[in-house]
């Protein structure tokens, strides 16, 4: 999710522009033609039709030919805008990767397009996702490093550099991610997850990527599709996958559709303002008005923001062939999907359906920002609805677990402790695979989780000891590990996502180097380093099997075992130490005498009772 407009930038206003984009494969602009989406394709996909939407003056006049061995036009749609072509292509199985001219002609006219279909990079359809093994690093790339100062401002861009801003643009990008993969790397995390990187030529925010204004191109602030490319390259040559962000729901009133809408119902409510009121279970409530529903799915997040129409299968096809090709094109891991469940729901599936078809082994995270895990359970993979509504999608945020952790440690000491925490687990039952979930310390829309707990370093350890011992795929966000502060308040967007220190020259504290950290941070920054590989490495986090006791006193103990080991995670959240009986937990420590904790090295005695810390986690590997 993301923050809309203020009412003052949005009476600045914003000029929208006819953008003329090269096809990103690197051949020229064709004159006539604005717009080739997708610019060009590969042979091999499983599925083999293909449909380009071309957008150039008067184009429905002229009808589209080729000649080319394998590639056929199906049929053409025209719609009510003459300026726009959407071209229907078979590419048969046996066609091979090469270039070939379609041709748009009338008997006044006559443009010609080169378009080029490539070689699939070996086993791409085959490709692994994320998964439990993997442990994922969050970023806003603008906030994280800045490679490239050439590129801050950008002739033609409303949005120019203001690092002194909140909301403005501060200069991070994707030559400054590459530049700190090392760091990344030596984290221990295996997966990275910039917030949305393409174009969003807004007037101001446009450095959350939330409002994009073009799906096929990289926002120049940022640097090129290709320079993406080579990001994803150089990450996963050091054995970190690239997941990218994208929206399905929305769009930013700059995008070039609006200047020359394509059809009348291209966005929700006929391009007029409607407020989504964010009745979220609406779509899954049995009891529900459908006026609810119809307003979750087709209001809009704000003025700046128009909802997709989705029921429009233009619309639809057009989202969906935009993110096969970026995974194509770049590489990808895997996709987070920001406000996964306010788009169309018959979309959703379909959606899901066809990157599953493509990719089988691909991953997909889902934003579904509740609570309540019947709310987000409703839309993963294999899930049986009472509505029989069927979703292909493999993962969602885990934000029932996430949040219930977050609140246990924030609350007054002598209150419930770690009951919800215990009890949302116990709810795994109603997800069909619950170690798929993306688990997480925090995000770009949360509170920094160190502030959240009250800035207690001894609580921080505990949450994200959680979450890398959870059967989860565990994910943090930039700057947990050198303790970074926020607002607590629930949308303080400018004080959740600082920038990095050390990501700009002149910055007096560096935290890729350590220099200029406190000791406090660098030690926080040690704990994360060995906590993240010690979990790389070991399989029986990754997929071995979870039992809990039920959270007494402010204590609460889980198991993650197999068939050959066991290792005990205990909390304490007392301010004094805990003594926990072992014949509580014979099942499980019958034999054990005792156990190593992985963080500190210390040997526990298991013969009668565990004394836990105060304020203490302990993850035993137990002998």
């Amino acid at each position: 999710m993301l923050r809309v407009l203020s009412a003052a930038s949005l009476a600045a206003g914003f000029a929208l522009t006819a953008l003329a984009v090269a096809p990103a494969h690197g051949a020229a602009t064709v004159d006539g033609i604005d717009h080739m989406d997708p610019p060009f394709w590969w042979t091999g996909m499983q599925n083999k039709h293909l449909q380009l939407m071309v957008h150039g003056p008067r184009l429905a006049a002229l009808s589209p030919s080729l000649n080319y061995p394998g590639v056929r036009i199906d049929s053409v749609t025209r719609v009510a805008n003459a300026n726009y072509l959407f071209i229907n292509l078979s590419i048969a199985e046996q066609a091979r990767p090469g270039a070939f001219d379609i041709v748009f002609a009338s008997p006044a006219r006559s443009v010609k397009y080169r378009y080029e279909l490539l070689a699939r990079s070996q086993n791409s359809a085959e490709r692994k996702g994320f998964d439990s093994s993997d442990a994922i690093y969050q970023i806003m790339p603008d906030r994280f490093a800045n490679g490239d100062p050439s590129n801050d401002s950008v002739k033609g861009m409303a949005d120019k550099l203001d690092r002194a801003s909140g909301g403005g643009r501060h200069g991070g990008d994707i030559a400054g991610i590459a530049a700190h993969l090392d760091y990344i790397a030596a984290l221990g995390f295996t997966q990275l997850w910039p917030t949305p990187l393409v174009e969003n030529d807004m007037p101001a925010y446009s450095y959350h990527g939330y409002a994009a204004t073009d799906h096929y191109k990289i926002d120049a602030r940022y640097g090129s599709n290709a320079d993406y490319k080579r990001l994803a390259d150089a990450a996963r040559a050091k054995g970190i996958g690239l997941i990218q962000d994208v929206v399905l729901s929305h769009i930013g009133t700059g995008h070039w559709w609006l200047k020359d809408m394509p059809t009348p119902d291209w966005t929700n409510h006929g391009g007029q303002f409607v407020p989504t009121h964010h009745h979220r279970v609406s779509v899954q409530d049995p009891y529900a008005a459908q006026e609810d529903k119809d307003n979750f799915t087709t209001g809009w997040f704000g003025r700046n923001m128009p909802d997709l129409n989705q029921t429009n299968p233009l619309v639809a096809n057009y989202l969906i062939q935009n993110n096969i090709w970026w995974i194509e094109y770049a590489g990808l891991s895997g996709l987070r999907i920001d406000t996964y469940g306010y788009s169309d729901t018959a979309f959703l599936a379909e959606y899901s359906h066809r990157l599953m078809a493509e990719y089988p082994h691909l991953n997909m995270v889902g934003e579904e920002w509740s609570k309540l895990v019947p709310v987000v359970s409703h839309w993963q993979r294999g899930k049986t609805n009472f509505n029989g509504y069927v979703s292909a999608l493999p993962s969602l945020m885990d934000f029932p677990m996430t949040y219930a952790m977050r609140d246990a440690l924030a609350a007054p000491d002598g209150g419930e402790g770690f009951n919800d925490v215990y009890e949302t687990l116990s709810q795994d039952y109603l997800y069909p695979n619950p170690g798929n979930l993306v688990l997480f310390e925090g995000n770009h829309d949360m509170p920094r989780l160190f502030s959240v707990v009250g800035e207690d370093f001894d609580l921080w350890k505990m949450d994200l000891a959680y979450v890398m011992t959870m059967p989860r795929i565990p994910q943090f966000y930039y700057g947990t590990e050198i303790l970074m502060t926020s607002g607590v308040a629930a949308r303080d967007d400018a004080s959740f996502r600082r920038d990095f220190p050390g990501g700009w020259a002149g910055d007096p504290v560096n935290a890729f180097s350590g220099a200029g950290l406190t000791p406090r941070q660098r030690e926080a920054q040690a704990f994360v380093r060995k906590l993240v590989n010690w979990r790389k490495g070991e399989p029986l986090i990754h997929h071995g099997k979870m039992m809990h006791y039920g959270a007494e006193n402010g204590t609460y103990v889980y198991f993650r075992y197999d068939g050959a080991r066991k290792v005990m995670v205990a909390f304490n959240k007392n301010r004094e130490a805990a003594v926990l009986p072992v014949a509580r937990f014979h099942e499980m420590l019958a034999g054990v005498k005792a156990g190593v904790d992985v963080l500190s090295g210390q040997t526990y005695a298991l013969d009668s009772a565990l004394t836990l810390p105060a304020r203490g986690v302990v993850i035993l590997e137990l002998q």
